[in-house]
């Protein structure tokens, strides 16, 4: 299955942006974010077990692409995670999600099917303004400021990564369902067996509460990604990326006023930027 360009991509990736802004947030507010990560991927094991299972056969050759795109998603947690210790929500999400959207734009002059004409360039040079705008905002830097954006540097090379790669699947004839199910079980059980080594008995000691809302977080970042790999099947591969960086907004927006974190209104104005930028990719690709 492959979408052209138009108006349902657009629509597919602003429900994504929606919902990957929702599980961030929900890993961030974690008490313990190791094991807020740990109950995310436990549920996307189990739901890429499922896919596997219902979904067409990859063959060998998306296989090994999943099996690629799982070590950089990997590394894309682990980095996350890291700059979720030391930096808010509404510094460290933008910064990676505008390094990634950024490094893909570029990397998309050399990938098929996928068109990067003047509006997808303005717009990409929008969103990634805005981003920074949000990222920097503030008082100068401290050591520990930097240390989140450094980690937040390398989640969006991760994130550039991944992307480029499951573009290349999905828009390639990838069979979507099984090529998502086979991500995720490879990816998903690290996570998880890191937390036990290093939680051990704590983890039989979680609460009702923090379980199901990590298992719930999972599902929410499974529906996320998949509705942003079908929207690569169209080729559009820097649209997509840029557009669904409308949950930069909604992250600055729940980091405001969810959890209350105290620059995040000083934010809101480079967020209008990033957000010019995302209607200018939406028209664009509509």
């Amino acid at each position: 299955m492959q979408l052209d360009p138009g108006p349902l991509v657009v629509l597919l990736v602003l429900a994504a942006a929606v919902l990957h802004a929702g599980w961030n947030a929900i890993a961030h507010a974690a008490e313990d974010r190791l094991v807020g990560f740990a109950l995310i991927s436990t549920s996307t094991l189990v739901l890429g077990a499922v896919l596997v299972v219902v979904g067409e056969p990859v063959g060998r050759h998306y296989f090994w692409l999943a099996a690629l795109s799982a070590v950089l998603h990997v590394a894309y947690l682990l980095l996350l995670m890291a700059s979720y210790q030391v930096a808010d929500l509404s510094r460290a999400y933008p910064l990676s999600r505008g390094t990634g959207v950024a490094l893909v734009a570029v990397a998309s002059v050399a990938l098929p099917r996928s068109p990067l004409g003047i509006d997808v360039v303005v717009g990409t040079g929008l969103v990634v303004a805005g981003l920074l705008g949000i990222t920097f905002v503030g008082p100068a830097l401290t050591r520990t400021d930097r240390r989140g954006i450094a980690t937040a540097l390398g989640t969006g090379v991760a994130i550039a990564g991944y992307t480029v790669v499951d573009g290349l699947a999905v828009s390639g004839g990838a069979p979507l369902l099984g090529y998502a199910g086979w991500l995720m079980l490879l990816q998903s059980w690290v996570v998880p067996a890191y937390a036990v080594a290093k939680r051990r008995r704590a983890l039989l000691t979680l609460g009702r509460r923090q379980v199901l809302t990590g298992l719930g977080g999972g599902a929410v970042s499974l529906v996320a990604y998949g509705l942003v790999l079908l929207a690569q099947t169209s080729g559009a591969l820097a649209a997509v990326a840029a557009l669904r960086e409308l949950s930069i907004a909604i992250g600055v927006l729940l980091g405001a006023y969810v959890l209350h974190e105290g620059l995040a209104r000083r934010r809101v104005v480079p967020a209008l930027v990033l957000t010019a930028g995302a209607v200018v990719l939406a028209l664009g690709i509509a």
